[in-house]
């Protein structure tokens, strides 16, 4: 993809997020979503948030840009910032200049007559001006590869062209954190491995910090320097991809470990030690080249 702006090479120690001791509950609901939630994201981290369905993830994602408590009211206890502001403290509008969200479906997020309109969308809330507005309508078109389709209405789009433009949308907006609930849910593998290009880029390219909601490992593993496994309303695993995803807790909750991980454990109990374990069949392929050598 193209873009203005130079590859950032290096990541940032400070936090992002923080969350303390975070519970939840939704309105009339006896039981909490959330139960007790701390975590770090640092500045410029590509992580990967998956658990089984229903264990909170889109709960805690609605957190990240105030729509808990803000939007869905509830019992928010425990400590969240993000960006250094105290999400409790400020308003949704505040929160949507350093959160961007979306969606697992993008038909939720995408109304407009024109893909130009949707992106655009977001800047004419905030009263930016025009010429600013088209600058960035454009720059967002570009980062993700769909200059080509400004002029089309969404709903004519296939599911990975929609999806593009859900994230151009807010890519418009230079959120400092990018929050993608499922984004390639509705999508055949090759569509998502593009996704996943996409937002790889955006991360390496632009520094910004994504947190990706996503069951599919297998693709999205390689991509991630920072794993969150949650369970019940709980973060029971947090770190990076290879102590994770090759511990037992990871394979005793159930949530889908990379195929080339899998194959790396049969192997060393079958006494077939490679030099690392893999998160990719192509990093697998190679590591066991060296082995047969």
């Amino acid at each position: 993809m193209k873009g203005s702006l130079p590859l950032v090479t290096s990541r940032c120690t400070l936090a992002i997020i923080e969350a303390s001791n975070l519970t939840y509950t939704y309105p009339g609901r006896k039981e909490p979503s959330l139960l007790d939630v701390s975590l770090t994201v640092k500045k410029g981290e590509f992580v990967v948030l998956t658990g089984p369905s229903g264990c909170g993830k889109t709960t805690l994602c609605r957190c990240f840009n105030g729509l808990i408590p803000h939007f869905y009211g509830g019992a928010l206890e425990g400590d969240l910032r993000v960006a250094g502001l105290k999400v409790a403290e400020h308003e949704i509008s505040e929160l949507a200049r350093h959160v961007g969200l979306v969606f697992q479906n993008p038909q939720n997020q995408l109304f407009s007559l024109s893909v130009e309109k949707d992106v655009a969308f977001g800047l004419e809330n905030i009263g930016m001006l025009r010429e600013e507005i088209q600058k960035q309508v454009d720059w967002a078109l570009t980062m993700t590869g769909i200059e080509d389709l400004r002029d089309r209405a969404p709903h004519e789009l296939s599911g990975g062209q929609q999806q593009r433009v859900a994230i151009a949308s807010v890519l418009a907006m230079k959120p400092e954190v990018m929050v993608l609930d499922e984004p390639t849910s509705f999508l055949d593998p090759l569509g998502a491995q593009t996704i996943f290009e996409v937002i790889h880029d955006l991360n390496e390219r632009l520094g910004i910090t994504v947190i990706l909601v996503e069951h599919r490992l297998d693709l999205a593993s390689k991509y991630a320097d920072h794993v969150i496994i949650m369970d019940e309303g709980k973060v029971l695993l947090d770190g990076e991809p290879r102590g994770i995803f090759g511990s037992e807790e990871a394979r005793l909750i159930g949530v889908g470990i990379p195929k080339a991980t899998r194959l790396y454990q049969v192997l060393e109990r079958r006494g077939v030690h490679l030099r690392r374990m893999p998160l990719t069949s192509a990093e697998a392929s190679q590591l066991l080249r060296e082995v047969l050598k």
